[in-house]
């Protein structure tokens, strides 16, 4: 949602739970029923085995773009698992081939989806100024610029060959007053959660006045839909109760099991 714009409805589109095909079906659906435009999860990992999926989020949003023509989103987390030089790169490219249609929101990510590195997991101060870095490597490559960095992230003489006429708009997404205060500093706008409604106008109040401006605002609601109520209480046990456990502890896990553990526990 942009200020004076009325809001946008539109599908979240969970790569944990159903496959690539089958959610490249889903988006198409959606267009078709009236939804407003598409957000991509962009995981390693599923939160539980139940899920038991987890496609590769970039590879499908090309198709997703091609397929529908509505805008889409994607949830990113730069300077572990991708380099910011790589998710500069695919956007870019998605931008040159569907231009105006694609937002980045990034974060500071998941040890669930992160550790595959083999890197130590850094602490979350820590992650906000690789973050940080990462945004600045990324818009200066979206300006075609040759960049060389050497911080939290290394980068040597990288320099994009293939931009689009317009860079992506890069949201921060945040779950905390603090980090929204901290996000309006450098986002194009604001990313987050379902959450009481006095702690959302406090977020958006702190982005507001950190800088966001007039910044896009994007708020993801879980909604559990079926027949009836008891079958979507059903649904939503099984698929989500491992994702519901307060940072750091979301943050800090690094296993399927473990999540699956502390749900059952």
């Amino acid at each position: 949602m942009s200020p004076g714009r009325p809001p946008r409805i539109g599908l979240h589109c969970s790569h944990e739970q159903i496959p690539p095909s089958r959610l490249l079906t889903a988006a198409r659906r959606a267009e078709e029923a009236g939804f407003q435009g598409l957000m991509s999860s962009d995981h390693f990992s599923p939160w539980s085995e139940r899920q038991g999926e987890s496609g590769f989020a970039w590879a499908w949003l090309g198709a997703a773009l091609a397929r529908t023509g509505l805008p889409c989103g994607v949830v990113n987390a730069p300077g572990q698992r991708y380099h910011p030089a790589i998710v500069a790169q695919a956007a870019a490219t998605l931008c040159e081939m569907f231009p105006g249609r694609l937002w980045v929101a990034l974060g500071t990510g998941e040890a669930s989806n992160e550790h595959i590195t083999g890197d130590p997991w850094p602490a979350k101060d820590v992650r906000n100024a690789r973050l940080r870095e990462c945004v600045d490597v990324m818009r200066a490559l979206f300006a075609g610029e040759t960049v060389s960095h050497d911080g939290l992230v290394r980068v040597d003489r990288a320099k994009l060959h293939t931009l689009p006429t317009e860079p992506p708009p890069l949201v921060g997404a945040a779950v905390s007053v603090e980090t929204a205060a901290w996000v309006g500093e450098w986002a194009d706008g604001l990313a987050t959660v379902n959450q009481p409604h006095d702690k959302l106008r406090q977020m958006i109040d702190a982005f507001r006045a950190a800088g966001g401006g007039h910044g896009r605002l994007v708020l993801q609601v879980h909604v559990s839909w079926a027949p009836s109520e008891e079958e979507a209480m059903e649904i939503a046990w099984d698929q989500w109760r491992t994702n519901v456990f307060p940072p750091p502890t979301c943050w800090d896990l690094e296993t399927i099991e473990e999540f699956d553990r502390l749900a059952e526990a």
